[in-house]
């Protein structure tokens, strides 16, 4: 029998999965599907955790075997937190930015400098060139100041050219915006952006990653972190991008959540504006000349707020329901479809009991079950 630490928290356990070799976010969700929590996990013998989809006897060993210094290794990581004054934000957490838990590769864990609404109703992420020319500076901050009515979040990603463009404008226009980084929180890249950060941090903006302290900016920890990028968003605009490079991978990747992308295009004989006006030919970004035409697309109002848009958007009554019920029809009803693992891991049901609720809901014609373990709700069908 496995016997547990004294002093651990929720965080710690959530934290110490990603510690043990071989369990990554896709693993993580499952087996605290199965396990109820990332504590129960830790629970498991050898035999219970074979039991679980994609567990083998040479992951389980890993697992049990792992336990105790993956714990070590959180409480250390917790501790690293504290003294800087971060937040570590688990996949459960209300803080965690919810637009990037429908994405089914989203990061378990994020860790968060600042003080910002990672919620916001309004999320605008802006990419581009890190060679940003006069006129990509120029609009951009153009856009922003039009943008300013909306009080909306603008997320980028540190990098020089447009992305700092677009966080020195925003702090100007009074908008909160988040850097998400492709290092730990303690290694801002590049270091010429420090004050720039650190104001980010004091101003209702902030600094997000999926890194650990310590981490450095290596290249495969770009397109990871323009993923972040695409999935807490409403929309991503790209001002200037060469006819490749990671505003365009980060364009490609917003395409496959089906989230807006919207170009602003560029001279024609500029290398810098060849991403951008290839993808308003292909018809993978909407053309964007000013915030209006973002505010149209979008359907955003200046007076639209969280009281409003609630208001537009009234959720079915489900009190008649058990609290049980209710988690996974409003989980429903937020998406369109969803696979059960990823119901479970959202509403924290395990999968024998979501199973049975599924199937009262499925018999009161609430629910349907759909190819490939997915769900729906049938009211919205």
């Amino acid at each position: 029998m496995y016997h547990e630490p004294n002093n651990q928290t929720a965080k710690h356990y959530q934290l110490a999965l990603g510690f043990i070799a071989g369990i990554g976010d896709m693993l993580t969700r499952q087996l605290i599907s199965y396990c109820g929590s990332a504590q129960g996990v830790f629970r498991q013998n050898k035999g219970q955790l074979m039991r679980i989809p994609n567990i083998g006897e040479v992951l389980a060993d890993s697992i049990i075997s792992s336990r105790d210094g993956a714990l070590k290794a959180a409480e250390t990581e917790i501790r690293k937190a504290e003294n800087t004054g971060s937040q570590i934000l688990f996949y459960t957490d209300d803080n965690y930015p919810e637009r990037l838990k429908s994405i089914a590769n989203a990061p378990t864990v994020l860790y968060l400098a600042g003080n910002v609404d990672l919620n916001n109703p309004k999320i605008l992420g802006i990419v581009g060139t890190r060679r940003a020319s006069d006129y990509g500076r120029r609009i951009t901050e153009e856009i922003l100041q039009e943008l300013r009515p909306h009080n909306c979040l603008i997320v980028s990603g540190l990098a020089y050219g447009i992305d700092i463009a677009a966080h020195r404008a925003a702090l100007r226009e009074g908008l909160p915006t988040v850097g998400v980084m492709a290092s730990g929180l303690d290694i801002i890249y590049p270091a010429e952006h420090q004050v720039t950060a650190a104001t980010m941090r004091e101003t209702n903006g902030g600094l997000l990653t999926e890194n650990r302290f310590g981490c450095t900016p290596d290249a495969p920890r770009f397109p990871a972190r323009n993923r972040i990028i695409a999935g807490m968003v409403d929309a991503v605009l790209v001002v200037e991008a060469a006819a490749s490079g990671g505003a365009l991978i980060t364009a490609e990747i917003a395409n496959s959540y089906n989230k807006d992308v919207f170009a602003v295009p560029g001279n024609v004989h500029q290398k810098s504006s060849e991403g951008c006006n290839n993808l308003i030919f292909n018809n993978k970004a909407n053309l964007v000349t000013s915030a209006q035409h973002i505010e149209y697309l979008l359907n955003w109002a200046a007076t639209d707020t969280p009281t409003t848009r609630n208001k537009q958007k009234a959720k079915p009554n489900f009190e008649a329901h058990s609290p049980e019920e209710t988690a996974v029809l409003l989980k429903l009803y937020e998406q369109p479809e969803i696979h059960i693992d990823e119901l479970s891991w959202q509403t924290q049901i395990q999968i024998s009991q979501l199973a049975s609720i599924l199937l009262q809901l499925e018999l009161q014609g609430l629910v349907k079950a759909l190819a490939g373990k997915k769900f729906a709700l049938t009211i919205l069908t």
